[in-house]
C-alpha cells in the first residue's frame, strides 16, 4: 500500500523532470536560430547564456520562496512559466522573441530545479536520495535526447523545426495538471531562519563552495557540448549539414540517458567517490578525442564518452551537498542550482574563444579546463 502511494507521487514528479529537460533544447535550437538569422558563434551562444543566466539571479530567492509556500506549489509555479516560454515562439518568431522565450525558459527551469530536486526527499527515504535524483536525471535526459531528433524531424518533414515548442508545451500542461491533483506531505520548515545573507554565507564553508563550483563546471560541460558538438562535426567533416550534425547532440544525450539509467543502480550499490572518478576519466578521454579527431566515428565515440561521464555528476554532487548540512537543505538546494549558471558563463566563453581562434578548438580548450577542475574535486567528494 505504501509503495503504491509512493509510486503515485513519483509519477507526476518524474514527469516534471521530463519538462525540466526541455531546457536542453537550447543547444540545438541555438544552432537553428544561428542559421536562420546568420549569427556569429558569440551571438548564437548568447541564447544558452540567456537561459542559464537566470539560475544565478533566481536560485536563492526561489529557495526562500519555497520556505514560505512549499516545494510542490513552487514546482507548479515553474511549470506555468515554462509553458508560457514554450507558447511564445508558436505565436511569433524573431530574434527578440527567441531571447524572451529562452529567458522565460531559464526562469521557469531555475524555479523548477531548486524546488523539484528537494521535493523528491518528501517522497522517498533519505538513503535512496542519490539514486532517486539519478532516476530524475534519467527521465530529464529522455527529453534532452528527444529534442534534437524532434527538431530535425520537424525541419525535414514540415520545414519548421519550431514544432518542437508546442510538443514540449503540451507535456508541460499535462505535468501541471497531474502534479496539481497530487498530494505530497512536506515537512514543516521555519521560514524565519533564512535570509539572503544567511544563504550566501553558506558558501563560506569550503565544502559547499567546492560543490558549488563543481555544479558550475558540470553544467558548463553539459550545455557546452550540447551547443558545440554539431559545430565540431560541421567544421571537421566536409559537407555535413546542420540537420545531420544535430545527431551529435542526440548522441550526447543518448549516452547521458544510458549513464543516468545505469547510475540509478550503480549509486544504489556502490560508493559515490569511485563512480565519480570513473565519470571524470571518461570526460577526460573525450576531451582528448575532441582535440585531435577528424574522423566521424571517432568524434561520435568522444561525444558518447563525455555524455556518459557527465551523466551522474550532478546527482552525486547535489546529494553530497544536501547530506553535508541536511538542516539547511532548501538553502543549499538554491545555492547548488545557482551553479547551473555555469551554462550561461562557459558556452558564451566557448563562443568567444572559437571566434578568436576561428576554430571550435577554442571551445574544447574551455571544456578541458572544466574537466581539470572536476579532477581536482574528486578527492573532496568523499
Amino acid at each position: 500500500m505504501k509503495n503504491n502511494k509512493i509510486l503515485l507521487q513519483l509519477v507526476p514528479v518524474m514527469l516534471a523532470f521530463f519538462v525540466m529537460g526541455a531546457v536542453d533544447m537550447v543547444g540545438i535550437a541555438s544552432n537553428y536560430v544561428q542559421k536562420d538569422f546568420g549569427l556569429t558563434d558569440t551571438l548564437a551562444n548568447l541564447f544558452p547564456s540567456m537561459v542559464f543566466l537566470w539560475f544565478f539571479i533566481f536560485s536563492v530567492p526561489t529557495s526562500l520562496l519555497m520556505n514560505k509556500i512549499g516545494r510542490r506549489k513552487t514546482v507548479l509555479l515553474s511549470l506555468i512559466v515554462t509553458a508560457l516560454a514554450l507558447i511564445i515562439p508558436v505565436v511569433d518568431y524573431n530574434f527578440t522573441i527567441m531571447l524572451l522565450s529562452f529567458s522565460l525558459l531559464g526562469i521557469g527551469n531555475t524555479i523548477m530545479q531548486v524546488s523539484l530536486n528537494p521535493l523528491i526527499s518528501n517522497v522517498v527515504s533519505g538513503d535512496k536520495l542519490a539514486s532517486s535524483l539519478t532516476l530524475g536525471q534519467f527521465v530529464k535526459a529522455i527529453a534532452s535526447f528527444s529534442a534534437p531528433i524532434i527538431a530535425g524531424w520537424a525541419a525535414l518533414q514540415f520545414g519548421n523545426w519550431r514544432l518542437l515548442f508546442p510538443i514540449y508545451g503540451a507535456v508541460t500542461i499535462v505535468s501541471f495538471i497531474l502534479l496539481g491533483i497530487t498530494k505530497i506531505k512536506e515537512s514543516a520548515y521555519d521560514s524565519k531562519k533564512s535570509s539572503f545573507m544567511e544563504c550566501f554565507r553558506l558558501l563560506g564553508k569550503t565544502q559547499i563552495l567546492l560543490f558549488f563550483v563543481g555544479i558550475l563546471a558540470h553544467v558548463g560541460i553539459d550545455v557546452g557540448v550540447n551547443t558545440i558538438a554539431p559545430k565540431i562535426l560541421m567544421e571537421r567533416i566536409p559537407g555535413m549539414t546542420l540537420a545531420d550534425a544535430g545527431f551529435a547532440t542526440s548522441l550526447y544525450f543518448l549516452f547521458r540517458l544510458l549513464g543516468c539509467f545505469s547510475g540509478t543502480f550503480i549509486l544504489a550499490r556502490f560508493s559515490i567517490n569511485k563512480f565519480f572518478i570513473i565519470s571524470v576519466v571518461c570526460m577526460a578521454l573525450s576531451v582528448v578525442g575532441l582535440f585531435f579527431f577528424s574522423n566521424l566515428t571517432l568524434l561520435y565515440i568522444a561525444i558518447a564518452f563525455v555524455g556518459f561521464g557527465n551523466s551522474n555528476i550532478f546527482p552525486m554532487i547535489f546529494s553530497k551537498a544536501l547530506q553535508f548540512m541536511p538542516e539547511r537543505d532548501n538553502e543549499i538546494s538554491g545555492l547548488m542550482i545557482m551553479g547551473v549558471a555555469g551554462g550561461a558563463i562557459f558556452p558564451l566563453l566557448m563562443g568567444v574563444c572559437s571566434d578568436w581562434l576561428n576554430s571550435q578548438v577554442g571551445a574544447v580548450i574551455v571544456l578541458a579546463v572544466l574537466v581539470i577542475y572536476l579532477f581536482y574535486l574528486t578527492p573532496k567528494i568523499k
